[in-house]
């Protein structure tokens, strides 16, 4: 082992309107040697460009906030930054708001009541590229997309025919499989699953595994 191996932190940024959880959640991962929070912003148009000027790892971010919510930063960053984690820290458990931010490109929802070890492992998650919920949140996603498989107020999914190969993938997907792991277990190249990906992505609409997920579930694909 090399003793002058250097860790790879997690850099971070936050965004919250009020400035005393900020100072709580800074203290909270200066305990956190991985974890390094490198920026700040007090809305949602801070929090975008603070982004694009410190290019941080993975964003946290409250959902109501004043000038432009967390839900519209959202959008905005994914469309900037395609593969950035954002994790949503809210204190409004609504169902609504959990589906907007997942469908905005979300890869995880917290509570302000987390505790110090589900926020650690929520960075730590996202930042591996997968997605992370909370216990509370988790139940409530099962709720809404029960309720809203096949009878939704929001626009209603139009009906799309997959082939049994992308029926098999989106399963995988759904189950958290990376590409590599996709392509060991039904016998494909990484590159061949890479376009199936793309061409779920394409019909589905979806913009990221959440997306996929979310429409699985919605449309009868698969089961929670």
């Amino acid at each position: 082992m090399e003793k002058n191996k250097v860790l790879r932190v997690i850099k971070v940024v936050l965004a919250d309107d009020h400035e005393i959880f900020r100072d709580g959640f800074r203290v909270m991962l200066k305990k956190h040697p991985g974890i390094n929070l490198v920026g700040e912003a007090s809305n949602g148009q801070e929090l975008i460009e603070t982004v694009r000027r410190l290019q941080p790892d993975l964003v946290v971010t409250d959902i109501k906030m004043p000038v432009l919510d967390g839900i519209e930063a959202t959008k905005q960053l994914i469309n900037e930054h395609p593969g950035m984690g954002i994790i949503a820290f809210s204190m409004f458990d609504e169902e609504t708001l959990i589906m907007d931010m997942l469908e905005a490109g979300a890869r995880g929802y917290l509570l302000k009541n987390a505790n110090k070890k589900e926020v650690f492992d929520a960075i730590e998650s996202v930042h591996r590229g997968n997605n992370y919920y909370c216990n509370q949140t988790s139940a409530k996603l099962m709720n809404l997309l029960s309720k809203t498989t096949g009878n939704s107020n929001r626009a209603k999914e139009k009906k799309i025919t997959f082939s049994p190969k992308e029926l098999q993938i989106i399963e995988l997907i759904c189950k958290e499989s990376s590409n590599k792991e996709i392509a060991e277990q039904i016998n494909l190249t990484i590159r061949t699953v890479e376009k199936y990906r793309e061409r779920i992505h394409e019909k589905t609409g979806a913009k990221n595994v959440v997306g996929v997920v979310v429409y699985a579930i919605k449309n009868g694909l698969h089961q929670l």
